[in-house]
Formats: structure tokens, sequence, C-alpha cells
């Protein structure tokens, strides 16, 4: 419901982390722990929260009410608990609270246990009306992407350089929830990413979901303005070829090529290699001869390979609409007994595997002791990976350089949620270069 959004918004912070609260208040949320309160008073303010303080407000309450605080008093608590780091502790306010809640009947184990939450709070505790607000966004969010994919993921495309994921992932998961999802087209994209009819004579409607047309914004090194000239231009008419679009939208040679790496002139041309050869042959002025005169055969050149489309699709547009880049690979990693992700959804807790996967993410909060976090995808899913500190430092090349990462660690499963303990980690980027020379035929 709306007030679980509330709460995963401000549990997941370093103050209810480092406060222990965490924990105590996931087992009581699935029914594993006893929900329990001390007095009537404590019940009154931490009812909502199943008897784990989490909210800023709910500090200064059980202050006033188990302590007993004065509201002022409380305040100032407040405004302690954001400094206490600064100038060094919280003073009198922890013999106040711990002497205010032993002479109100209350053990001294739960007084340590209040003022140790306190102190995990510290900078970073949480108001609940902040959280409420931010809850509102999760909600609106996730019915968007629920609902509307298509609108949610171009508009985070448009919205781009932001948030946690990348644009390659925020596609793969569009398509991976039944969006049709476009390349950049010479002949319909426009600066941002758009929506269309998947049937181009019928409309979209309440029950069509349309399809997401990747815009030129994601075509490296192409500025907006080259792209507006060009949607201007097409809208007069639409271009013939190479030499039609550079005359008409005043392209020079360098948005010629990016336009032609991002495989955007492949409908006028034929492939990435023809529109090279295009590029190449083009000049918008030439006064010795007219156009027509130009016109040469067109080449007899080999097509991309299908691994040479996938890394040219990452480094001109930063994602591909072929296939993942691993599943090129994964003979290789079957031969290597190297599962895919999805494979790890059936073993059981504490097998020992071996995984590899294009780096995600790499995370290490200041308040994991350490730890780092890191996110591996492959063509079947993704694999979180903990690396303890230990770990991480005597493999910390192959942890902070590795695009394409093979891991050895032990399964760990809670409920629907697994992750992998690292053990040891290397670096096979390499194999990504190697996409290059992969046939099309490769399976």
């Amino acid at each position: 419901n709306y007030y679980d959004l509330v709460i995963e918004v401000a549990i997941i912070r370093p103050g209810p982390i480092q406060g222990g609260m965490v924990h105590p208040y996931l087992r009581r949320r699935n029914g594993e722990e006893l929900v329990t309160y001390p007095s009537p008073a404590v019940e009154s303010v931490l009812q909502r929260t199943l008897g784990v303080p989490i909210f800023q407000e709910q500090v200064m309450q059980l202050a006033v009410v188990a302590a007993g605080f004065t509201p002022g008093e409380a305040d100032r608590l407040r405004r302690a608990m954001a400094a206490w780091k600064r100038r060094g502790g919280l003073g009198h306010f922890e013999q106040k609270l711990i002497e205010g809640m032993r002479a109100r009947g209350y053990a001294d184990e739960f007084a340590h246990q209040i003022f140790q939450q306190i102190q995990g709070f510290g900078e970073y505790g949480f108001p609940e009306s902040h959280s409420a607000s931010f809850a509102l966004l999760v909600y609106v969010s996730c019915w968007l992407k629920c609902h509307e994919p298509a609108a949610f993921t171009a508009a985070l495309l448009n919205s781009q350089p932001m948030g946690f994921y990348a644009p390659a992932q925020l596609v793969r998961d569009a398509r991976n929830h039944g969006v049709e999802v476009r390349p950049v087209d010479i002949r319909f994209s426009d600066y941002d990413c758009t929506l269309e009819a998947v049937d181009p004579e019928v409309p979209p409607g309440p029950r069509r979901v349309p399809a997401l047309r990747l815009g030129f914004c994601r075509v490296r090194s192409l500025s907006e303005v080259a792209a507006a000239r060009i949607v201007t231009a097409r809208a007069e008419a639409p271009f013939s070829d190479v030499q039609d679009l550079a005359r008409r939208a005043a392209l020079d040679r360098g948005e010629l090529e990016a336009l032609a790496a991002a495989g955007a002139l492949a409908p006028l041309s034929g492939n990435r290699h023809l529109s090279f050869w295009g590029v190449a042959g083009t000049e918008r002025e030439l006064p010795l001869a007219p156009r027509g005169d130009l016109a040469e055969p067109t080449p007899l050149l080999l097509p991309p390979t299908e691994g040479q489309d996938i890394v040219a699709d990452y480094r001109a547009v930063g994602l591909t609409l072929g296939r993942h880049p691993l599943a090129l690979l994964r003979e290789r990693f079957n031969a290597e007994k190297l599962l895919p992700a999805a494979a790890l959804l059936d073993l059981p807790h504490g097998r020992q595997v071996r995984v590899a996967g294009i780096v995600l993410t790499r995370q290490r909060p200041a308040s994991a002791s350490g730890v780092t976090f890191v996110t591996l995808e492959d063509e079947t899913g993704q694999v979180n990976l903990i690396v303890w500190e230990r770990v991480g430092l005597a493999q910390r090349r192959a942890l902070l350089e590795s695009r394409l990462m093979e891991v050895r660690g032990e399964l760990q499963r809670e409920g629907l949620v697994i992750h992998v303990i690292v053990q040891k980690m290397v670096d096979r980027s390499a194999l990504l270069g190697e996409l290059l020379t992969v046939s099309r035929d490769f399976h």
C-alpha cells in the first residue's frame, strides 16, 4: 500500500541502517518477529512503523512521551541530531534521555537502544513528510512504467544523463515489457525520442501500446541544431540519398559520419559500410560539376557482421537493438562452465557459482563499511554482487576497470532475493573487442 512506499523511501538510508532498524522492521513486516511495545505511549508513536523508529518526528515524539522532554527540548534534540558528529556528541541529551526513560519505568536496554538509533540518524534523519512526498513520485512513476511503458521510457531517455540506469538498460527493460523500440532513422526520427503507432495506418489508442522511436539525441557528436535542420528539410520532401540529405540539411562531414555510425543512414544506403562510402563521396559544394555527373555504381562492400553492428551501436548510440553482446559469447561461456544469470534462480543457497556479465553499476555507500555492490548483466538477466572490502582491495584493478567481469563466488538467497558473495573477479573485457570478428551466423 501507499504507506509501504513511504517507509521504503526512508528505511534504506544511512540513518536507519546505522541505527539497526532495517532488519527488525523487515522481520516484523514479514511476520517473522512479534511486534511489541514497552508502553501504550510508545505504541502511539511507533505503531505505524511496527515498533521501530524510522522517521525524525518519531524520535522527537519518543523523547517527549518516554523521556519527559518538553516540545522545545525535543526540537533542540532534532537540531543536535543533525550536528552531533561535527560537535563531538549529543552530550547532555544522552544522559537526559536515559534518565528520563528510566524514571518512567523503561528498561535500560530500551533506553540505550533508542539513543543508539538516534545516533544512527545523525545528519541523515528523514522526516515522514518528506518521505511521503517522495512516495507520491514513486507511485506515479510506477503507474506510468506499468501502464504507459513506451512514454515512460521515452521521457527517461529524453532526460539523460540522469538516474541509476544507462539508456541501454532502460531500452532493454522496455523491450522486455513489450515495447517495440525502433532505431534512429533519418526518415522518421526527431531530436527527442518519440512515440509512433505500432501500425502506421492505425493511430495509438487505449488498447495499443505505441512504439518508441529513438531520436537524434541518442547519436553521439550530432548537435541539436543539426538535427533541427534535418527535421526541417525532411518536412519539405523525403531525402532521396545521402547527397540530397547533405545538401538540403547543410550537414558537414562530421555530422554525416555521426549519422552513418549510428546506422541512421542505412535506409538511404543499405548498411553502415555503404553509408560511410556514401559520406566519403559527398561534398556540399562542387562548383566544377553538376550533381548528376557524380553518380557512381554501388560498391561491392560486405555488410557488417552482427558483432560489428553491435559494437558500432554501443559506440554511436550507447545501446543496441540487436542481440545482447553476451549472446554472441554464450557458446564460449558454456564451454567454460560460466552460468547465465537466469540459471541462478534455480540454484540453492550456498552453491558455488561462476558467472560473467557486463558491469552496469558499482556502488560503495559510505554506510556499507567498505562493501562494494556491483550489478552484472547478460542476455538472460542481472546478477547482484557483494564484494567485501578485503576482496575489493586485493582485486582492485579487476573491480574498478572491468567492463566485462567474470566472477566466482557463493550464491546467497533470502526469499526472492539472490546475490553472489564474490571470492574472485577476472577482467574479461578483451572479449568485447573480439565481437568485431564474430560472424553474423554465430549461434
